[in-house]
């Protein structure tokens, strides 16, 4: 099994480092652990989808 870090993700995502350790912390990515003090994740993991924006499409059908 081929691994990748948290940095190494978000760079293949191309989001921040940040986000992407939002989302390991909410429970999003399985297969995650931690080496020493390093996050790891399966390098095939597929990049989650935003629920910041589906929960904006939500608030903007409510409001119409």
């Amino acid at each position: 099994m081929s691994l990748m870090t948290a940095k190494e993700a978000a760079e293949k995502w191309e989001i921040t480092h940040r986000r992407v350790q939002e989302i390991i912390r909410e429970g999003r990515i399985e297969g995650v652990y931690k080496i020493g003090n390093v996050q790891v994740v399966p390098d095939d993991t597929q990049k989650p989808s935003d629920l910041r924006k589906e929960r904006y499409k939500k608030k903007d059908k409510e409001s119409n």
